[in-house]
């Protein structure tokens, strides 16, 4: 076999289904997370995205994940809140009532766990602004969309990573992370 070039490589990873292409990049992202996570450093991405501060041990962590039955399909979904890194998780199951993607899923499970936390920070007298949370999923399309390392192609998939955005804007800092199918599956129960 000769030499392949990057463009070669992208064009044959473009042409993959969605499922392939989705399951390898989240093998490459578990493969090879240190060298292709968001980089703190960089402070203006496109959009005028501002990603957060590094966070080292985060006040929260949530782990979410979606899917659809069919994609697009009926959408489900769980996230998990845990208090820093070594509480108890709190596992909540969500049913959607619309058809949608596997990926429109994914984000509709990080939206809920978000605004479910930023609603129990408030409710326990607590200001978000002042805390911090780490964020871990197996899509590696979203976590890497939310931080601006990847584009969102079409409107819906903007408009949630926007969404997603403007809930982590509420907290003081946060770090994103792609984790492995089998944590998400262990945690979450799907």
């Amino acid at each position: 076999m000769g030499t392949v070039t990057v463009e070669e490589i992208l064009a044959a990873i473009e042409s993959l289904p969605t499922a392939e292409r989705e399951r390898l990049l989240t093998a490459l992202a578990s493969r090879y997370g240190d060298i292709l996570a968001p980089r703190p450093a960089q402070l203006e991405l496109g959009a005028g995205f501002v990603t957060s501060p590094p966070v080292d041990e985060p006040d929260y962590v949530l782990v979410f994940d979606g899917g659809s039955r069919g994609n697009p399909g009926p959408g489900y979904g769980s996230y998990a809140l845990i208090r820093g890194r070594d509480g108890a998780p709190e596992v909540v199951h969500l049913d959607f009532d619309e058809e949608m993607t596997n990926n429109e899923a994914e984000y509709a499970a990080l939206v809920a766990g978000l605004k479910d936390l930023i609603a129990r920070i408030k409710r326990a007298g607590l200001d978000p602004a002042g805390l911090t949370v780490e964020v871990r999923g197996d899509s590696a399309l979203v976590i890497n969309q939310v931080a601006g390392q990847w584009k969102a192609k079409n409107a819906r998939m903007k408009a949630l990573r926007d969404r997603a955005r403007a809930l982590l804007s509420h907290f003081a800092g946060y770090a994103l992370h792609t984790q492995p199918r089998e944590e998400s599956v262990r945690l979450l129960g799907h």
